[in-house]
């Protein structure tokens, strides 16, 4: 039996298969922009009434069904109401491009980002002087960020060394650093309940354990009592980094390979998507 290639290769079914990818896209860069937020559980909210009326459409359930066409007609109004703070990072992310060159990083603000960040732990590690610093990766942390006092300031060592200084303001709590700036300082993050985490490790070591639970972020911890320096990033705890293993950690994670930088758009997202290369 012959299969009929030129039925199927024709320019109407290529305009259905770019539909599909774009709402797939779509979708896609929706779910990574809504994780690490609240939204994500009135996503899930959403997607609860959806199966209800579906349900109740297939075995005849004509006041669930109703009831839910009712939820459902007045969800759009609901949704940009409930999703303003979503919605509008969204649009900034579109407007400044963004979602389309997620996957190049611009290395030379990630180098001195690094710098600076060198410059810092290396003094407060010397001087036992207690930090926690998370950096977001791909995951929200919009929800932290709440909890912190805002400062969106430009990444500098002076300044992270500053924060962390004993009986300051905002040494309590931990800086997170979106977009290369320093966003807030004195963030809560959420307390790891693992029985694996070692019992001489403080409340820096279980946020930053517990942070690397719910999100991506690389978070470094700066212990107070012996100055060693940890980092923790999906769900892994890396204890006593010298300065050469965190800075070649540092640029691994953090940097772009030179190739990957070529790669145009839809290859990015290709490459996103389906896991091209190993992951870091």
């Amino acid at each position: 039996m012959n299969f009929n290639w030129s039925a199927l290769l024709t320019v109407q079914n290529f305009v259905r298969l770019l539909d599909i990818l774009a709402v797939w896209f779509v979708i896609y860069e929706l779910i990574v922009l809504l994780r690490g937020t609240k939204a994500v559980q009135l996503f899930r909210g959403i997607v609860v009434i959806a199966v209800v009326k579906a349900v109740s459409v297939f075995i005849g359930l004509d006041t669930v069904s109703w009831i839910m066409d009712q939820i459902i007609n007045w969800a759009v109004i609901a949704m940009v109401i409930i999703f303003q703070p979503e919605i509008r990072r969204g649009l900034e992310h579109l407007g400044r491009g963004s979602i389309f060159t997620r996957g190049k990083r611009q290395n030379e603000d990630e180098e001195r980002m690094i710098t600076e960040l060198d410059k810092a732990i290396q003094y407060m590690a010397k001087r036992r002087i207690g930090a926690l610093m998370s950096i977001k990766m791909d995951t929200g942390l919009e929800d932290y960020i709440e909890t912190g006092i805002a400062l969106d300031a430009d990444i500098s060592g002076e300044l992270l060394i500053n924060i962390f200084i004993p009986n300051t303001p905002l040494h309590d709590g931990a800086v997170i650093i979106q977009d290369n700036q320093i966003k807030v300082a004195a963030a809560y993050l959420p307390l790891s309940e693992s029985n694996l985490i070692p019992k001489e490790l403080g409340t820096r070591h279980r946020a930053a354990v517990g942070i690397s639970e719910v999100t991506d972020a690389l978070t470094i911890v700066i212990s107070e009592e012996t100055g060693e320096v940890s980092i923790t990033k999906d769900n892994e705890l890396m204890r006593g980094m010298t300065r050469e293993n965190y800075l070649r950690y540092f640029r691994q994670v953090l940097l772009t390979p030179e190739d990957q930088n070529k790669q145009n758009t839809i290859q990015s997202w290709f490459t996103r998507i389906f896991g091209g290369g190993p992951r870091k």
